[in-house]
């Protein structure tokens, strides 16, 4: 998704986030590969293919896209989990501990710009304006007149 918005110069605010989560992606899968090798494990990777679209429309289905992606992910490590307790492998059950937490803080993440970017949509209908306001972005002010950022 991070290429997407690559070349655009007013890119929405969580921006940033897909261009992090697209490295992180990359180095949690490496660490996967390396974890499972230094264990002598089976590598069946489950195939997770790219959104079929071509154009991810307005900030709002752009997020819900990623919302999607990250819970499939989710789902892929709790099945993880689920197996390792099951075989009671403690030291997989600590591995992916650390995973599953990235992942609740990115989904939260997710869910609070996709709140955001609602009320922003709401609030720019309720104005009657055709063009989409500066703070459409994610920069800017919230309704309450306060600077927009993620929870904790």
């Amino acid at each position: 998704m991070t290429c997407y918005y690559d070349e655009e110069s007013d890119a929405p605010v969580y921006v940033p986030f897909f261009q992090d989560q697209a490295e992180v992606k990359r180095a949690h899968a490496k660490q996967f590969i390396k974890y499972l090798k230094e264990r002598q494990s089976k590598i069946c990777l489950p195939v997770t293919k790219r959104p079929d679209v071509e154009y991810w429309g307005t900030d709002l289905q752009a997020i819900v896209i990623a919302q999607e992606m990250e819970k499939e992910l989710h789902k892929h490590l709790q099945e993880l989990k689920s197996l390792a307790s099951k075989n009671s492998e403690t030291d997989r059950l600590e591995f992916l501990k650390n995973f599953l937490g990235k992942q609740k803080r990115n989904i939260k993440y997710l869910e609070y710009q996709h709140s955001y970017q609602k009320e922003l949509e709401r609030l720019t209908v309720e104005e009657g304006t055709s063009e989409e306001p500066a703070e459409a972005s994610g920069r800017g002010l919230t309704s309450e007149g306060n600077t927009a950022s993620p929870p904790l």
